[in-house]
C-alpha cells in the first residue's frame, strides 16, 4: 500500500490533503483508537466538529499515535449555537482546548443559519479575525447552498476555502461544485461512499450506492471494492473526501486508493447515477431553534 496523499491547494496557499479522515457519528470512546489507527495507517488529515462531540477524544487519538502535531491536517466545524463574531471567536478556544492543540488548519461554519443569516455573517467574520490573527490556517463553510454562498461573498472579504457538502454518486450537487469552483472554493465530500443512502429518504426501493451495479463492475475491473472506487472518483475529480470508519479493516481499505484510477468513461458513468435525492437535512431547513446544541466548555 503507498501512502503518498495527493494534497489540494486551497485558495489561500495552504495544502490540505485530499483523503482525509471523519469521525462523525463516532462514539467518543471508539473516536480515539479510531483516530490513531488512521493515523498509524497514513492519513494525514482529521475532520471533526464541535457538534460530534468527541474533538477531545480526536486530541488524544493524535497524542497517541505518536505523529508530529505539524504533519496534521486538523480541520473542525463550529456549531450554530456558537455563530456570531465573539462567540465564533470564543468557539475556537474551546475546540483547540479540546484538541489540545494551538491552532487549528481548517475551520468551518457547520451549517448556514436560514433563519438568522447576519448571525452566520457575523460568525463567519470571527472566522476571518482568527484567520487574521493566526489562530487558523485557512476558513471555510459547510453545507452552503449557491444562494447563501453569493450572499456571503458579498457581505465578507475572504473567500472560503472549502464547502463542505453532501456529495457521492446518487447526489452530486453539480451546480453547487461549480459555483465553488468558480470562486476557487473547494468541494469536500461529507458521505462520499455514500453511507447515507441507507437512510430512508431514498425510498423504499433503495439500493445503496455500495450495492449499485455500475460502481459494482468498475470495481470488479480493478480489483477494488465499491468504497474505493468511489473515493477514486472524487480525488480523480479533484474534490476532497472524508470517509468514515471505526473498523481497522475499513479505514486501511479506504486508504488503499493511490495505487489506480478511473478512465474518464468510468468517471462518466459514475456521474450519470446522480438521483437528485437528499440524503442529509435540508440546509435551509436548519434553523437554531430545532437544530440547538450545547456545545460544552473545554
Amino acid at each position: 500500500m503507498t501512502n503518498t496523499v495527493p494534497t489540494l491547494t486551497l485558495n489561500n496557499g495552504v495544502q490540505m490533503p485530499a483523503l482525509g479522515f471523519g469521525v462523525y457519528q463516532s462514539s467518543p470512546e471508539d473516536t480515539a483508537a479510531a483516530v490513531r489507527t488512521a493515523l498509524e495507517t497514513g492519513y494525514r488529515h482529521i475532520d471533526t466538529a464541535a457538534a460530534y462531540g468527541n474533538e477531545r477524544e480526536v486530541g488524544d487519538g493524535i497524542r497517541a499515535s505518536g505523529v508530529d502535531r505539524s504533519d496534521i491536517f486538523i480541520e473542525t466545524k463550529v456549531w450554530l449555537n456558537d455563530y456570531g463574531f465573539d462567540s465564533t471567536r470564543y468557539a475556537f478556544d474551546k475546540a483547540a482546548s479540546k484538541l489540545g492543540v494551538d491552532t487549528i488548519d481548517l475551520l468551518l461554519l457547520h451549517q448556514p443559519m436560514s433563519d438568522d443569516f447576519d448571525r452566520t455573517i457575523d460568525a463567519y467574520r470571527g472566522l476571518e479575525s482568527l484567520l487574521h490573527d493566526g489562530h487558523v490556517h485557512s476558513i471555510g463553510i459547510s453545507n452552503f447552498m449557491p444562494s447563501q454562498v453569493e450572499e456571503l461573498l458579498s457581505a465578507t472579504e475572504v473567500v472560503p476555502a472549502v464547502n463542505q457538502i453532501e456529495n457521492h454518486p446518487y447526489f452530486q450537487q453539480c451546480q453547487l461544485q461549480e459555483l465553488n469552483a468558480e470562486h476557487g472554493i473547494v468541494t469536500q465530500a461529507w458521505s462520499p461512499i455514500g453511507g447515507i443512502t441507507f437512510y430512508a429518504v431514498f425510498g423504499d426501493d433503495r439500493v445503496s450506492v455500495l450495492d449499485d451495479a455500475v460502481i459494482r463492475e468498475i470495481a470488479r475491473a480493478h480489483g477494488k471494492s465499491p468504497a474505493q472506487v468511489m473515493l477514486r472518483w472524487h480525488l480523480d475529480q479533484r474534490r476532497s473526501a472524508i470517509p468514515k470508519s471505526v473498523t481497522p479493516s475499513r479505514i486501511a481499505e479506504n486508504f488503499d486508493v493511490f495505487d489506480f484510477s478511473l478512465s474518464t468513461d468510468e468517471l462518466a458513468a459514475i456521474d450519470a447515477l446522480d438521483t437528485g435525492n437528499r440524503g442529509g437535512p435540508v440546509p435551509e431547513d436548519i434553523t437554531l431553534v430545532e437544530f440547538s446544541l450545547e456545545i460544552l466548555e473545554a
